[in-house]
Protein backbone atom coordinates (compact mmCIF):
# COMPACT_ATOMS: atom_id res chain seq x y z
CA UNK A 1 0.00 0.00 0.00
CA UNK A 2 1.39 3.06 -0.78
CA UNK A 3 1.96 6.88 1.14
CA UNK A 4 -1.10 8.33 -0.27
CA UNK A 5 -3.47 5.12 0.39
CA UNK A 6 -1.99 5.21 4.17
CA UNK A 7 -2.68 8.94 4.64
CA UNK A 8 -6.55 8.30 3.93
CA UNK A 9 -6.84 6.02 6.33
CA UNK A 10 -7.98 7.92 9.15
CA UNK A 11 -10.12 10.06 7.20
CA UNK A 12 -13.31 9.36 4.59
CA UNK A 13 -13.71 11.99 1.11
CA UNK A 14 -16.80 13.17 0.77
CA UNK A 15 -17.37 13.97 -3.00
CA UNK A 16 -21.06 15.15 -2.24
CA UNK A 17 -21.67 17.81 -5.56
CA UNK A 18 -17.62 17.78 -6.61
CA UNK A 19 -19.40 16.38 -10.23
CA UNK A 20 -21.53 19.83 -10.46
CA UNK A 21 -18.50 22.53 -9.29
CA UNK A 22 -20.25 25.43 -11.12
CA UNK A 23 -23.38 24.52 -8.82
CA UNK A 24 -21.76 23.55 -5.66
CA UNK A 25 -19.28 26.77 -5.75
CA UNK A 26 -22.07 29.18 -6.09
CA UNK A 27 -25.92 28.93 -5.72
CA UNK A 28 -25.79 25.83 -3.51
CA UNK A 29 -24.10 27.02 -0.94
CA UNK A 30 -26.00 30.32 -1.07
CA UNK A 31 -29.02 28.43 -1.11
CA UNK A 32 -28.20 25.77 1.66
CA UNK A 33 -26.51 28.52 3.97
CA UNK A 34 -29.31 30.54 3.86
CA UNK A 35 -32.11 27.80 4.45
CA UNK A 36 -29.88 26.67 7.51
CA UNK A 37 -29.87 29.95 8.84
CA UNK A 38 -34.05 30.24 8.86
CA UNK A 39 -34.27 26.69 10.13
CA UNK A 40 -31.69 27.42 13.46
CA UNK A 41 -34.11 30.58 13.78
CA UNK A 42 -37.42 28.93 13.21
CA UNK A 43 -36.73 26.24 15.57
CA UNK A 44 -35.40 27.86 18.08
CA UNK A 45 -37.89 30.74 18.19
CA UNK A 46 -40.47 27.07 19.31
CA UNK A 47 -38.22 26.54 21.52
CA UNK A 48 -38.00 29.51 23.25
CA UNK A 49 -41.40 30.45 22.90
CA UNK A 50 -42.31 27.03 24.49
CA UNK A 51 -40.01 27.78 28.03
CA UNK A 52 -41.19 31.27 28.33
CA UNK A 53 -44.80 30.90 28.30
CA UNK A 54 -46.59 28.37 30.89
CA UNK A 55 -49.47 28.43 29.01
CA UNK A 56 -47.46 26.35 26.11
CA UNK A 57 -46.42 23.49 28.67
CA UNK A 58 -49.03 20.98 27.43
CA UNK A 59 -47.89 17.97 25.76
CA UNK A 60 -49.14 18.48 22.40
CA UNK A 61 -46.29 21.66 22.69
CA UNK A 62 -44.15 19.59 24.28
CA UNK A 63 -44.11 16.96 21.80
CA UNK A 64 -43.62 19.73 19.18
CA UNK A 65 -40.40 21.49 20.96
CA UNK A 66 -38.70 17.86 20.96
CA UNK A 67 -39.22 17.66 17.52
CA UNK A 68 -37.60 20.79 16.75
CA UNK A 69 -34.90 20.39 19.07
CA UNK A 70 -35.00 16.90 16.91
CA UNK A 71 -34.63 19.14 13.54
CA UNK A 72 -32.29 21.00 15.29
CA UNK A 73 -29.83 18.58 15.80
CA UNK A 74 -29.98 16.34 13.00
CA UNK A 75 -29.77 19.01 10.39
CA UNK A 76 -26.42 21.23 12.48
CA UNK A 77 -24.83 16.89 12.32
CA UNK A 78 -24.99 17.13 8.38
CA UNK A 79 -25.63 20.69 7.09
CA UNK A 80 -22.59 22.05 9.03
CA UNK A 81 -20.07 19.88 6.90
CA UNK A 82 -21.50 20.44 3.78
CA UNK A 83 -21.51 24.18 4.27
CA UNK A 84 -17.81 23.37 4.82
CA UNK A 85 -16.93 20.98 1.90
CA UNK A 86 -19.00 23.44 -0.15
CA UNK A 87 -16.84 26.93 0.84
CA UNK A 88 -13.22 25.35 0.07
CA UNK A 89 -11.21 22.77 -1.51
CA UNK A 90 -11.04 20.78 1.51
CA UNK A 91 -13.72 17.48 1.03
CA UNK A 92 -12.16 15.56 3.95
CA UNK A 93 -13.86 14.00 7.45
CA UNK A 94 -12.25 12.50 9.88
CA UNK A 95 -13.22 8.91 10.74
CA UNK A 96 -14.13 9.46 14.21
CA UNK A 97 -16.43 12.64 12.80
CA UNK A 98 -17.42 10.32 9.93
CA UNK A 99 -18.56 7.83 12.30
CA UNK A 100 -20.32 10.62 14.56
CA UNK A 101 -22.23 11.46 11.79
CA UNK A 102 -23.21 8.13 11.00
CA UNK A 103 -24.49 7.98 14.64
CA UNK A 104 -26.51 10.93 14.47
CA UNK A 105 -27.93 10.44 11.32
CA UNK A 106 -29.60 6.94 12.15
CA UNK A 107 -30.63 8.06 15.73
CA UNK A 108 -32.10 11.23 15.27
CA UNK A 109 -33.86 9.91 12.19
CA UNK A 110 -35.05 7.35 13.51
CA UNK A 111 -36.32 9.04 17.00
CA UNK A 112 -38.13 11.52 14.67
CA UNK A 113 -40.05 8.44 12.95
CA UNK A 114 -41.53 7.04 16.33
CA UNK A 115 -41.88 10.93 18.06
CA UNK A 116 -44.36 11.55 14.84
CA UNK A 117 -45.82 8.07 16.35
CA UNK A 118 -46.27 9.00 19.42
CA UNK A 119 -47.20 12.41 18.43
CA UNK A 120 -50.21 10.80 16.43
CA UNK A 121 -51.50 9.27 19.84
CA UNK A 122 -51.75 12.19 21.47
CA UNK A 123 -53.91 13.84 18.53
CA UNK A 124 -56.13 10.57 18.94
CA UNK A 125 -56.43 10.93 22.66
CA UNK A 126 -56.94 14.98 22.31
CA UNK A 127 -59.48 14.01 19.37
CA UNK A 128 -61.33 10.63 19.84
CA UNK A 129 -60.32 10.64 24.07
CA UNK A 130 -61.13 14.41 24.83
CA UNK A 131 -62.58 14.35 28.53
CA UNK A 132 -59.18 11.63 29.42
CA UNK A 133 -56.83 13.95 27.72
CA UNK A 134 -55.42 15.24 31.40
CA UNK A 135 -55.49 11.19 32.88
CA UNK A 136 -54.26 9.62 29.74
CA UNK A 137 -51.37 11.98 28.56
CA UNK A 138 -49.92 12.82 32.25
CA UNK A 139 -46.59 13.65 32.19
CA UNK A 140 -45.05 10.05 33.46
CA UNK A 141 -46.85 9.09 30.38
CA UNK A 142 -45.59 11.56 27.61
CA UNK A 143 -41.77 11.35 29.29
CA UNK A 144 -41.80 7.74 29.31
CA UNK A 145 -42.65 7.33 25.43
CA UNK A 146 -39.96 9.80 24.73
CA UNK A 147 -37.71 8.08 27.05
CA UNK A 148 -38.41 4.83 24.87
CA UNK A 149 -38.37 6.33 21.51
CA UNK A 150 -34.79 7.75 22.07
CA UNK A 151 -33.89 4.12 23.74
CA UNK A 152 -34.77 1.83 20.95
CA UNK A 153 -33.46 4.16 18.29
CA UNK A 154 -30.02 4.70 20.00
CA UNK A 155 -29.44 1.06 20.43
CA UNK A 156 -29.84 0.61 16.83
CA UNK A 157 -28.03 3.36 15.95
CA UNK A 158 -25.13 1.60 18.33
CA UNK A 159 -25.29 -1.53 16.63
CA UNK A 160 -25.59 -0.82 13.09
CA UNK A 161 -22.77 2.41 12.97
CA UNK A 162 -19.95 0.14 14.35
CA UNK A 163 -21.18 -2.61 11.85
CA UNK A 164 -21.36 -0.58 8.75
CA UNK A 165 -17.82 1.10 9.73
CA UNK A 166 -16.27 -2.26 9.93
CA UNK A 167 -17.41 -3.53 6.24
CA UNK A 168 -13.90 -3.70 4.34
CA UNK A 169 -13.52 -0.86 2.04
CA UNK A 170 -11.42 -0.36 -1.50
CA UNK A 171 -9.73 2.91 -3.16
CA UNK A 172 -9.08 6.00 -1.07
CA UNK A 173 -12.60 5.85 1.02
CA UNK A 174 -14.32 8.26 -0.82
CA UNK A 175 -17.82 8.61 -0.15
CA UNK A 176 -20.31 9.33 -3.33
CA UNK A 177 -22.24 11.06 -0.89
CA UNK A 178 -22.08 15.10 0.98
CA UNK A 179 -22.48 12.78 3.97
CA UNK A 180 -21.71 9.74 5.66
CA UNK A 181 -24.78 8.20 5.44
CA UNK A 182 -25.25 3.98 5.89
CA UNK A 183 -26.36 3.00 1.93
CA UNK A 184 -23.28 5.32 0.44
CA UNK A 185 -20.76 3.57 3.17
CA UNK A 186 -22.63 0.25 2.27
CA UNK A 187 -21.37 0.54 -1.92
CA UNK A 188 -17.62 0.62 -0.61
CA UNK A 189 -17.08 -2.13 0.59
CA UNK A 190 -15.57 -4.77 -1.32
CA UNK A 191 -17.39 -7.80 -0.04
CA UNK A 192 -20.99 -9.06 -0.35
CA UNK A 193 -23.29 -6.94 0.95
CA UNK A 194 -26.47 -8.76 1.16
CA UNK A 195 -26.78 -9.66 4.54
CA UNK A 196 -26.20 -6.01 5.91
CA UNK A 197 -28.73 -4.90 3.15
CA UNK A 198 -31.34 -7.23 3.82
CA UNK A 199 -30.60 -6.03 7.90
CA UNK A 200 -30.82 -2.15 7.12
CA UNK A 201 -34.37 -3.33 4.84
CA UNK A 202 -35.77 -4.94 8.76
CA UNK A 203 -34.38 -2.60 10.75
CA UNK A 204 -36.27 0.27 8.18
CA UNK A 205 -39.54 -1.58 8.04
CA UNK A 206 -39.55 -1.68 11.75
CA UNK A 207 -38.47 1.83 12.79
CA UNK A 208 -40.05 3.84 9.59
CA UNK A 209 -42.69 1.53 8.35
CA UNK A 210 -44.60 0.41 11.67
CA UNK A 211 -44.94 3.74 12.70
CA UNK A 212 -46.24 5.14 10.23
CA UNK A 213 -48.87 2.26 9.82
CA UNK A 214 -49.22 3.42 13.59
CA UNK A 215 -50.30 6.94 12.46
CA UNK A 216 -52.34 5.97 9.37
CA UNK A 217 -54.85 3.71 11.58
CA UNK A 218 -54.50 6.48 14.41
CA UNK A 219 -55.41 8.97 12.22
CA UNK A 220 -58.44 6.97 10.69
CA UNK A 221 -60.02 6.59 14.11
CA UNK A 222 -59.42 10.69 14.59
CA UNK A 223 -61.05 11.92 10.64
CA UNK A 224 -64.12 9.45 12.04
CA UNK A 225 -64.23 11.51 14.70
CA UNK A 226 -63.52 14.99 13.99
CA UNK A 227 -66.31 14.23 11.02
CA UNK A 228 -68.80 13.81 13.46
CA UNK A 229 -68.02 17.46 15.70
CA UNK A 230 -71.35 19.61 15.17
CA UNK A 231 -69.13 22.84 15.83
CA UNK A 232 -67.84 24.02 12.74
CA UNK A 233 -65.07 25.78 14.74
CA UNK A 234 -64.19 22.84 16.78
CA UNK A 235 -64.17 21.08 13.65
CA UNK A 236 -62.35 23.59 11.64
CA UNK A 237 -59.54 23.65 14.58
CA UNK A 238 -58.92 19.67 14.51
CA UNK A 239 -58.94 19.41 10.88
CA UNK A 240 -55.79 22.22 11.35
CA UNK A 241 -54.14 20.95 13.77
CA UNK A 242 -54.19 17.88 12.11
CA UNK A 243 -53.77 18.87 8.65
CA UNK A 244 -50.63 20.57 10.04
CA UNK A 245 -49.42 17.41 11.61
CA UNK A 246 -50.28 15.37 8.40
CA UNK A 247 -47.90 17.64 6.45
CA UNK A 248 -45.38 17.19 8.12
CA UNK A 249 -45.49 13.50 8.21
CA UNK A 250 -46.19 12.92 4.46
CA UNK A 251 -42.40 15.68 3.76
CA UNK A 252 -41.03 13.04 6.40
CA UNK A 253 -41.96 9.84 5.16
CA UNK A 254 -42.03 10.24 1.62
CA UNK A 255 -38.54 11.12 1.53
CA UNK A 256 -37.32 8.16 4.11
CA UNK A 257 -39.11 5.53 2.42
CA UNK A 258 -37.94 6.52 -1.03
CA UNK A 259 -34.40 6.65 0.42
CA UNK A 260 -34.21 3.25 2.50
CA UNK A 261 -37.48 1.10 1.38
CA UNK A 262 -35.76 0.02 -1.61
CA UNK A 263 -34.07 -3.35 -1.59
CA UNK A 264 -30.70 -3.09 -3.66
CA UNK A 265 -30.56 0.61 -3.91
CA UNK A 266 -32.85 0.98 -7.03
CA UNK A 267 -32.61 4.81 -7.30
CA UNK A 268 -29.90 6.87 -8.84
CA UNK A 269 -26.94 8.27 -6.17
CA UNK A 270 -27.35 11.46 -8.01
CA UNK A 271 -31.58 11.27 -6.93
CA UNK A 272 -30.24 9.58 -3.35
CA UNK A 273 -28.26 13.21 -2.77
CA UNK A 274 -30.90 15.70 -3.56
CA UNK A 275 -33.15 13.57 -1.71
CA UNK A 276 -31.09 13.30 1.52
CA UNK A 277 -30.83 17.20 0.96
CA UNK A 278 -34.58 17.55 1.09
CA UNK A 279 -34.55 15.17 3.95
CA UNK A 280 -31.97 17.26 6.12
CA UNK A 281 -32.91 20.98 5.29
CA UNK A 282 -36.12 21.69 3.50
CA UNK A 283 -38.03 19.74 5.83
CA UNK A 284 -36.84 20.68 9.29
CA UNK A 285 -37.02 24.55 7.67
CA UNK A 286 -41.00 23.70 7.02
CA UNK A 287 -42.05 22.37 9.92
CA UNK A 288 -42.13 25.54 12.29
CA UNK A 289 -43.95 27.39 9.49
CA UNK A 290 -46.33 24.32 9.12
CA UNK A 291 -47.17 24.01 12.64
CA UNK A 292 -47.20 27.56 13.55
CA UNK A 293 -49.09 29.24 10.80
CA UNK A 294 -51.91 27.00 10.79
CA UNK A 295 -52.51 27.00 14.60
CA UNK A 296 -53.99 29.71 15.86
CA UNK A 297 -53.10 28.61 19.38
CA UNK A 298 -49.74 28.78 18.95
CA UNK A 299 -49.80 32.06 17.12
CA UNK A 300 -51.49 33.82 20.35
CA UNK A 301 -49.32 32.60 22.50
CA UNK A 302 -46.58 33.61 20.35
CA UNK A 303 -47.88 37.32 20.89
CA UNK A 304 -48.36 37.06 24.40
CA UNK A 305 -44.93 35.73 25.12
CA UNK A 306 -43.55 38.71 22.55
CA UNK A 307 -45.55 41.22 24.55
CA UNK A 308 -44.07 40.12 28.24
CA UNK A 309 -40.52 40.62 26.50
CA UNK A 310 -41.58 43.82 25.59
CA UNK A 311 -43.24 44.61 29.04
CA UNK A 312 -39.77 43.22 30.69
CA UNK A 313 -37.79 44.99 28.42
CA UNK A 314 -39.56 48.21 29.59
CA UNK A 315 -39.19 47.92 32.71
CA UNK A 316 -35.67 47.63 32.62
Amino acid sequence: MDGTNDSTQNHFILLGFSDRPHLQRGILFVVILIAYLLTLLGNTTIILVYWLDPHLHTPMYFFLTHLSFLDLSFTTSSISQLLYNLHGQDKTISYTGCAIQLFLFLGLGGVECLLLAVMAYERFVAVCKPLHYMVIMNPRLYLGLVSVAWGCVLTNSFIMSPVTLSLPQCGYHKVDHFLCEMPALIQMAYINTLAIEDTVFVLAVDIVLSPLVFILVSYSYIVKAVLQIRSASGRQKALNTCGSYLTVVSLFYGNIIYMYMQPGNNSSQDQGKFLTLFYNIVTPLLNPLIYTLRNKDWQEQRKRAERRLQRSKGLS
